[in-house]
């Protein structure tokens, strides 16, 4: 490749890859993007990057040796989360002392010297990605947000850098342990850790790894926000020197070496801060149901107190908050039916969580593709509070077998996609006198779908077609 710039070297044409090559590209760096597949789509895709100075090869696999022929100034190669951290390509190049990285870590280093609120966690980091964002923005206080959620990072990045506003006063940045394995220089201000359960084992290959990867996060992180409530980040506390620790109870119920910093009691929410106890506010600010959101709204408060938010700023905040798209969402309701969208509950721990906020009875659907993990914890929520469960997508023979040999008691019917599973669950909602309908598929999208996103928008169409 001609030029004596800084060369940087992208797999792939999806949004991060997309994002991490234009600002690059803005930066001054000469940039090659790098794509397996190939096709009308991508092609224009291609194009309107070339016409930004960017060269795209598509139909080109992964190849340690085409990628340092492209030019002796090779200084990194961004890699699409959906790609293995440990793909031997990668491998190859880091031996050769090429420096491989994710679409995060171009960003931040754009972005300094913002401070960024950086948010993990199996489940809930969302919702309290969302909720975060949302005490900032009610304050006046110019945020972004960005990463596993809405904008990529580096998309936003580059559009305030560009923009006569220059860059935003603090970020707010959902993490999965896809991007934050491929980013070992992103060190927030504030880490936010919601919850530990096993996902992603196919991928990380233990509980033990997966949760290294997410601690690291929080080991960069100047201020490191805990959920006290979560079993497994409470039975590793005393591995911590130093955390702030949340829980939706009184500080006395928590384990022995934990001194939360924020709780609940009598229903008002509690900080001790400095030493200094005090009543920060009430503790049905937030509308969302579940235990596990007075969690999410405490892990929100607490970063909200690091960027100098006060308890009564932050209760009227709250009580604005509209909620988060395909989390617990109520999108409709029909015939004295209320139908909840809660299409991000892509693992069984997820769905288990929605099981026990909602009041049931229930009708429940359930598919998609299947994930490793224990389903002996959701298959007794379901037994407790769903009068029926309508199966779909790939992994629907796969459930059937699992609620049968859980002894789930109820009813079980099945459906190839929500097209069909949809009106089958409204029916079943009238005939056995249910209030709710719930989709909350315990599994991943892409066995029909691009993404949880777009499997919630097509089941908030069927429910408003009905």
């Amino acid at each position: 490749m001609a030029g004596t710039r800084d060369l940087s070297v992208v797999i792939g044409l999806g949004r991060s890859g997309v994002g991490a090559a234009r600002l690059l590209r803005s930066l001054g760096d000469e940039v090659v993007v790098l794509e397996s597949r190939g096709d009308a789509a991508l092609e224009h895709q291609a194009d309107e990057l070339r016409r930004q100075g960017i060269e795209v090869q598509l139909n080109r696999d992964l190849d340690a040796g085409h990628i340092l022929a492209l030019g002796p100034q090779l200084q990194r190669v961004v890699v699409s989360p959906g790609i293995r951290w440990d793909h031997p390509v990668f491998e190859s190049l880091r031996a050769r002392g090429v420096p491989v990285q994710g679409e995060v870590e171009p960003a931040w280093h754009a972005s300094r010297p913002v401070p960024w609120i950086g948010i993990t966690g199996t489940n809930g980091k969302t919702t309290v990605t969302h909720l975060v964002h949302h005490l900032l923005c009610s304050a006046g206080i110019d945020t972004e947000m960005a990463g596993n959620v809405g904008q990529s990072a580096a998309e936003t990045v580059l559009r305030r850098r560009a923009s006569s506003e220059g860059l935003p006063q603090w970020m707010v940045v959902e993490l999965s342990s896809y991007q934050i394995e491929a980013s070992a220089a992103v060190a927030p201000q504030v880490g936010i850790w919601t919850t530990l359960t096993p996902d992603h084992l196919e991928r990380h290959g233990s509980l033990d790894n997966y949760r290294s990867i997410k601690r690291r996060l929080l080991e960069r992180s100047t201020v490191r926000v805990l959920n006290a409530d979560d079993p497994d980040l409470r039975a590793h506390a005393a591995s911590w020197e130093s955390a702030t620790w949340v829980t939706a109870g009184p500080p006395r119920a928590v384990a022995a070496g934990i001194a939360p910093a924020l709780w609940i009691e009598a229903g008002r929410v509690w900080c001790n801060r400095g030493g200094r106890q005090r009543d920060l506010m009430a503790a049905d600010a937030l509308a969302m149901p579940g235990a596990h959101n007075l969690q999410n709204m405490l892990l929100a408060v607490a970063a909200g107190l690091e960027a100098g938010l006060d308890g009564p700023g932050m209760e009227a905040a709250l009580r604005r908050f509209p909620g988060v798209p395909h989390r617990l969402e109520l999108i409709r309701t029909r015939q004295q039916v209320r139908f909840y969208n809660d299409s991000k509950a892509t693992n069984y721990d997820a769905a288990e969580v929605a099981l026990r906020a909602l009041k049931g009875p229930l009708v429940v659907l359930a598919g998609g593709q299947a994930k490793i993990g224990e389903a002996g914890p959701w298959i007794r929520a379901l037994s407790r509070s769903a009068r029926a469960v309508v199966l779909y997508g790939q992994a629907r023979e796969h459930f059937r077998q699992l609620l049968q040999e859980g002894g789930y008691p109820g009813l079980v019917q099945s459906s190839p996609g929500l097209d069909e599973a949809v009106p089958v669950a409204a029916a079943l909602a009238g005939d056995l006198d249910c209030p709710a309908v719930l989709l909350s598929p315990a599994c991943a999208s892409f066995d029909q779908y691009a993404d949880f996103e777009a499997r919630g928008d097509h089941f908030r169409r069927l429910v408003a077609e009905l």
